[in-house]
């Protein structure tokens, strides 16, 4: 009995066929692209994840209406929502890298200070931002902005500088809500 090399003697299985091992290098062809507007899977999973964490994690019991973390963190007057903002910015940065364009920015933006406005009521403005779910409206218009192939071909370095921009104001403004949001309580708790 002869034995293959790299097998006990006595052994009378055969060894398995190994592959050639490629010495090539790996070229970015090999690596699949990320998907397009219009294609599948367009709007990233930490957006769609974030938008679920934020407007819609808890179903609450005996009602189809479902809440998540945003108006919780609204509770925190000022910081709380300008936190929410925050994080809600992720779903702008999906935005810019998929190249929506600019008005649809705007839009996302125009939620996102409803959101920050309704959260200086206190309480009563946590549970209209439960009710407006700014982030989930967001999603659904990036989505759909995706899905049409509605994108900006404009040159990559203008078009980010543009979308950097609305998305700094709008940042600006909703941290200049905080603020105030901040302000408003101390000024009722007579600290300032």
């Amino acid at each position: 009995m002869s034995s293959t090399p790299g097998s006990r003697p006595g052994d009378t299985r055969r060894a398995a066929a190994r592959p050639p091992v490629s010495r090539r290098p790996v070229l970015t062809d090999d690596v699949p692209a990320a998907p397009q507007p219009g294609q599948p899977g367009a709007t990233s999973y930490s957006s769609r994840v974030l938008a679920r964490v934020l407007d819609d994690l808890i179903r609450i019991p005996g009602t189809r209406f479902r809440v998540g973390l945003d108006p919780v963190l609204g509770l925190l007057p000022g910081l709380g929502d300008a936190a929410g903002s925050a994080i809600a910015s992720i779903i702008f940065v999906d935005a810019v890298r998929l190249r929506v364009p600019y008005r649809v920015l705007l839009r996302m933006g125009l939620n996102l200070l409803i959101d920050a406005l309704l959260g200086l009521i206190p309480f009563v403005g946590d549970v209209a931002d439960a009710a407006h779910r700014a982030n989930s409206k967001n999603l659904r218009l990036l989505e759909r902005t995706v899905e049409h192939g509605d994108i900006v071909h404009a040159d990559h370095r203008t078009y980010v500088l543009g979308a950097v921009g609305i998305v700094v104001a709008i940042m600006a403004v909703v941290i200049g809500l905080a603020i105030l949001g901040i302000w408003a309580l101390l000024r009722v708790i007579g600290l300032v």
